[in-house]
C-alpha cells in the first residue's frame, strides 16, 4: 500500500480536533476535499478509520493504529528533510577561540550563548588552551580569537587589548579559618588541606610554573577537572583552593581572601590572530560579546 503524506497529515488533523471541519481548515482544505480523501483513504485501507457522530469523529481501533503509525510517519519524514537540507544550505563559518580555564569557566560562556543565538550560520570551537599556546595558534593563522595572560602574551607581536582582572584568591568556607582575613600567602594557605585541579589544567600550571624549585609541600585532598567542582569543594570546607577570582559566582557563600605574591595578579588579555578572517563582521561580534561579558561580570570584593 503506498500512503500520500497529505492524506496522513490531514488525518493526524482531523483526531487530534476531533472533527473533519476543523482537520480540513488546519490544512487549508475545503470540506468536501477533505472528506472525500479521508473516504479515499478508508477505501484504501479497507477498513472505517472514523466513527462519524452530530458532535464531530472519533477514530475506530484501526483509525488509532493508523494515526499513531502516521505521525511516527511524518516526524521521520520532517528529520529526512532537516537532514537532507543541510547539504543545501551555504557551510557554516567556523571561528576558533582558545582561552585558559578562567577564561572558559564564566567569561567565555557568557559570550558565547548571545554570539551563536544571533549568528546561526556561524560556529565557534572554543577549547582550553595555556598562553604560550594560544599565542603560537594565533601566530600561526590556526585560530582567531585568544584570551591570554597579560604576563605571558607580552611582547608577542599580536594585537591585544584588555580584557579584565584575573587575579588569584584563595578561597574556603564561610566561618572557616578565612574568617577575617583579607589577604594571606601561598605558602601561609599550603599549611591547610588544599583542593586543586587536576595536574594538565592550565592554572595548576601556572601556579607551580611561578613557585619554582622551593614551592612549599602542598596536601592535596583531591584534585578535580572544574573550577564548578573547585569551589563547590572549597565553600564545603573540604579544603582551601587558589582560584580566580573572575571564576567565582558572587551569589555563592565563600570566604574570599587576595593572594598576596605578585604573580597572583593577573590580567586577561583579548589577542586576535594573523590570518585574515572568513568572517570579519563575525569575528568583531564574538569580540564585541567578549568584552561585554567581562564588562558585566560582577567581581567579589576579597575583603567581603
Amino acid at each position: 500500500m503506498r500512503y500520500d503524506l497529505d492524506d496522513l497529515r490531514l488525518f493526524v488533523h482531523i483526531v487530534a480536533e476531533g472533527s473533519i471541519t476543523a482537520g480540513a481548515r488546519r490544512m487549508h482544505l475545503s470540506l468536501p476535499s477533505a472528506s472525500a480523501r479521508v473516504r479515499a483513504l478508508e477505501r484504501h485501507a479497507d477498513v472505517p478509520l472514523l466513527i462519524r457522530g452530530r458532535r464531530g469523529v472519533r477514530p475506530t481501533p484501526a483509525g488509532t493504529t493508523l494515526a499513531r503509525h502516521a505521525r511516527d510517519v511524518l516526524s521521520q519524514t520532517t528529520r529526512l528533510e532537516t537532514a537532507l537540507a543541510s547539504y543545501t544550505r551555504s557551510p557554516a563559518t567556523r571561528l576558533t577561540l582558545l582561552g585558559g580555564g578562567s577564561a572558559m569557566h564564566r567569561l567565555v560562556p557568557r559570550a558565547l550563548v548571545p554570539f551563536l543565538r544571533a549568528h546561526p550560520d556561524v560556529d565557534v570551537t572554543a577549547t582550553e588552551s595555556r598562553t604560550p599556546d594560544t599565542v603560537r595558534s594565533l601566530a600561526d593563522g590556526e585560530a582567531d580569537l585568544g584570551v591570554v595572560l597579560d604576563d605571558e602574551a607580552r611582547d608577542c607581536g599580536l594585537r591585544m587589548e584588555p580584557l579584565g582582572d584575573d587575579s588569584l584568591v584563595v578561597i574556603g568556607q564561610p566561618g572557616g579559618i578565612l574568617t577575617g582575613r583579607t589577604a594571606l600567602s601561598y605558602r601561609e594557605a599550603a599549611e591547610h588541606p588544599l583542593v586543586g585541579l587536576t595536574a594538565d589544567s592550565s592554572l595548576r600550571h601556572w601556579i607551580e610554573r611561578h613557585l619554582g624549585p622551593h614551592a612549599p609541600v602542598v596536601r592535596y585532598r583531591t584534585t578535580v577537572a572544574t573550577l564548578t567542582t573547585l569551589t563547590a569543594l572549597a565553600a564545603a570546607g573540604v579544603g582551601l583552593a587558589v582560584v580566580p577570582r573572575r571564576a567565582l559566582d558572587p551569589r555563592q557563600s565563600l570566604e574570599v581572601c587576595a593572594l598576596q605574591e605578585p604573580w597572583a595578579r593577573r590580567h586577561h588579555l583579548l589577542a586576535w590572530g594573523v590570518k585574515e578572517p572568513a568572517a570579519p563582521s563575525a569575528l568583531e561580534a564574538l569580540a564585541g560579546q567578549l568584552r561585554q561579558a567581562a564588562r558585566s561580570e560582577t567581581v567579589r570584593d576579597p575583603g567581603a
